[in-house]
């Protein structure tokens, strides 16, 4: 583990971008950006767009350590290059920014009113690949829809499990148990799974140390116990599909929580812009964000 980036992480001042849009979400991704399906021919060439997008975005002088701690990648993303580099070696090095890897393959069908998610072949081999290519951490994501005790207890229990393997890596784990924005029993849900997440906590071995990245709660502050755990190094959170001003106003509510956005941070990027209208308004997102992280 690069400890000068565990400080980084911990102590810091900003937010996580989250660059990782992977498969299905692609051509979405693109889309939002002014892409249209017209425009490319298969993966290879979905994925060759979509990198190019992600490198206009970090090499953007808006996209900087003042306001940023680190990016979370695709796998596809961490296996190309800017400028010669490999992405992760170009993030820490020209721009200080710490870089952290996607490794979950999806969602499963719904059951228990929540999604875990599906198994992740070759994730050994992955996360071997990962150290090599100097990752710091990384990102699994599942979904609750329900305040279901049964199944918010799989979905942790599922996550926690995977985080141990990759912290025997050397890797920090973002745990991520997304729940549903437009859940009717939200609140409800938040409170099992808070519960739940102090609960695998307590049985991680000393020196195990997880980040947790969160939807933003109903009620406010309810994750700031969390944030004392000596295993935590950071709880980040998640748009979840509100907007960005939307997202901005709940996340400054919050106290311990910055941000970790996708979204709402690439929200009014598009690829027909000029350099000059692109950095501009990627500056304006960066900053109202890392306001919001830091108030």
């Amino acid at each position: 583990m690069n400890t000068k980036q565990l400080d980084r992480i911990h102590t810091g001042q900003g937010f996580i971008a989250a660059l990782d849009q992977s498969g299905g979400s692609t051509p979405k991704a693109l889309l939002q950006y002014g892409i249209k399906e017209d425009r490319y021919s298969g993966d290879e060439e979905m994925y060759a767009m979509v990198h190019g997008m992600r490198t206009r975005i970090i090499q953007s002088p808006a996209f900087n350590s003042e306001h940023i701690l680190g990016a979370i990648l695709f796998e596809n993303t961490m296996d190309r290059f800017i400028d010669g580099q490999l992405t992760a070696d170009y993030l820490w090095e020209q721009k200080g920014i710490v870089p952290f890897l996607k490794i979950d393959q999806g969602l499963a069908t719904q059951e228990n009113g929540v999604q875990l998610m599906k198994p992740i072949p070759g994730l050994d081999d992955l996360l071997e690949r990962a150290v090599k290519r100097n990752i710091f951490g990384t990102k699994m994501r599942s979904v609750i829809h329900e305040a279901n005790a049964e199944g918010i207890r799989q979905i942790v229990e599922q996550q926690f499990a995977v985080a141990e393997q990759i912290a025997g890596y050397g890797l920090v784990p973002i745990i991520e148990p997304e729940v549903d924005i437009l859940s009717p029993d939200k609140a409800a849900s938040e409170q099992l799974l808070k519960r739940e997440l102090a609960a695998q906590l307590s049985t991680l071995e000393e020196g195990v140390k997880v980040m947790l990245k969160l939807s933003l709660p109903t009620e406010d502050n309810l994750y700031s116990e969390l944030a004392a755990d000596p295993h935590v190094v950071r709880i980040v959170a998640l748009s979840g599909g509100y907007t960005q001003a939307e997202a901005n106003e709940k996340l400054a509510r919050q106290h311990g929580l910055i941000a970790s956005f996708s979204r709402a941070l690439s929200q009014g990027l598009s690829d027909q812009q000029s350099d000059d209208e692109f950095n501009s308004i990627l500056a304006a997102s960066t900053l109202a964000i890392y306001e919001a992280s830091i108030t």
